[in-house]
């Protein structure tokens, strides 16, 4: 029973945390896309990708996440766990987002110098 409950707050907080997430970050990345590649068309693609790319990661982790979680006795452990759950899917998408920054800059970079 307890089980139910967490993997329903799991999924219900996780999945839209991910989902506001990429859809902020889709909007935002347009801007900072133009900045660095001043492409329209090419920079609508690669936001695209990275959205996909980022939904498909994010989403595919939740579920197999989902599948790792020992049995939940009480509602202290519902809350602990899913707490935990969801520290590290804020984490991942803390470690995707700067990842995506820091490449898109370093390649705007190489393409400046050559």
């Amino acid at each position: 029973m307890f089980n139910l409950i967490s993997y329903l707050f799991f999924l219900a907080i996780s999945s839209y945390i991910t989902i506001d997430v990429g859809r902020r970050c889709y909007n935002a990345g347009k801007t900072y896309l133009e900045y660095l590649l001043n492409d329209k068309n090419l920079c609508l693609t690669i936001n695209r990708i990275l959205l996909g790319c980022y939904y498909l990661i994010n989403l595919g982790y939740i579920a197999i996440s989902l599948s790792t979680w020992n049995k939940v006795n009480t509602m202290e452990e519902v809350l602990a766990v899913t707490a935990i759950k969801i520290g590290y899917i804020t984490l991942i998408l803390c470690f995707l987002h700067f990842t995506n920054i820091f490449a898109l800059y370093f390649l705007r970079k190489n393409l400046t110098i050559k």
